[in-house]
């Protein structure tokens, strides 16, 4: 058992080494790639054949994802019509450990033909591939590690290294962010990572002056049915919170009589707008409460209620 466990851990070993080669072994071409790709209006077309091929896949799911439009586009299926799909305004992304891999030969031909720009990863630099291609990003040469030096392992990778490296590069470059990530990742528990506190609350968040007597607290209390209100100054900023434990916990005789300011808790929870709603649904639970006033510009805008992250699904 021990000795299997070792050859694991040997197997990572080598994929590390490999991808430690193939950062040594960058160079200005990975610049000169992304240069070309971000100047195109079009598709990053992304292909191979075979374990390459997979990789590609993934590959242009990373990247139309970080907000660069791609998709794969499988040799064999080129060479019978779907060659159709490439236009001027796209460049192709051409994944093949050899470079000379018969199937893509029709689509290298294509591409060269009706001068459609071609960036190689490959591992021979003379190959098919690399001469046709307007930049080629060369692979180091190294060991599988497959025990036969045969089933693509180490050089997959390394591949799939180079694909993150250009689609950050290029995230980079268009300065996408946070908002368009979230644009493009509605579902899922990305999507729910990437809610903001502004997604979710409500605009019509309770408020009073603190100079307020407690019946008109509790009318507006009542009102917007939160459990809670928000106490704000003469600038109208929040300078305290009532909650209905709030209300029970200095119920008098002359209760009602009595100005907000004496009863509000001094000093609430409160959340910026642009909060991440996890985090806003982490401090509600941390601190046993259901509602967080919005802040935006030290001005109160909202409030979130734990119900609402319920819905979003993160409570």
């Amino acid at each position: 058992m021990n000795g299997e466990l070792e050859y694991a851990k040997s197997i990572i070993e080598d994929e590390i080494c490999g991808l430690e080669a193939m950062r040594d072994s960058l160079d200005d071409s990975i610049i000169k790639a992304v240069d070309l790709l971000y100047q195109k209006k079009g598709h990053i077309i992304v292909s191979g054949m075979g374990k390459p091929g997979h990789i590609g896949r993934k590959i242009s799911a990373t990247l139309a994802s970080t907000g660069t439009p791609s998709f794969f586009l499988h040799p064999a299926e080129a060479s019978h019509g779907d060659l159709g799909e490439i236009s001027n305004e796209d460049v192709l992304l051409v994944l093949s450990l050899s470079g000379n891999t018969q199937e893509l030969i029709p689509m290298l031909s294509y591409a060269n033909r009706f001068g459609i720009d071609i960036v190689a990863v490959t591992s021979i630099s003379e190959s098919i591939l690399a001469k046709s291609s307007a930049v080629c990003i060369t692979m180091p040469s190294i060991n599988e590690a497959c025990p036969y030096n045969l089933a693509p392992t180490t050089t997959t990778t390394m591949m799939l290294a180079i694909g993150d490296v250009i689609a950050l590069c290029l995230l980079k470059r268009k300065e996408f962010n946070r908002d368009d990530f979230k644009n493009l990742h509605p579902g899922g528990a990305l999507g729910k990572r990437l809610l903001m506190v502004k997604d979710l609350m409500h605009e019509n968040a309770p408020i009073v002056s603190k100079d307020d007597l407690m019946k008109s607290v509790i009318i507006e209390m009542t009102h917007k049915s939160f459990g809670c209100v928000c106490v704000v100054d003469d600038a109208n900023k929040i300078v305290g919170v009532i909650t209905d434990g709030d209300l029970r916990r200095n119920i008098c005789p002359d209760f009602l009589e009595m100005k907000a300011s004496q009863v509000m808790n001094r000093n609430p929870k409160l959340v910026f707008k642009e909060t991440f709603a996890q985090e806003a649904t982490k401090i509600m639970n941390n601190y046993k409460i259901t509602s967080l006033f919005v802040i935006e510009n030290d001005l109160p805008c909202g409030i979130i209620h734990i119900h609402d992250c319920l819905r979003a699904g993160l409570a």
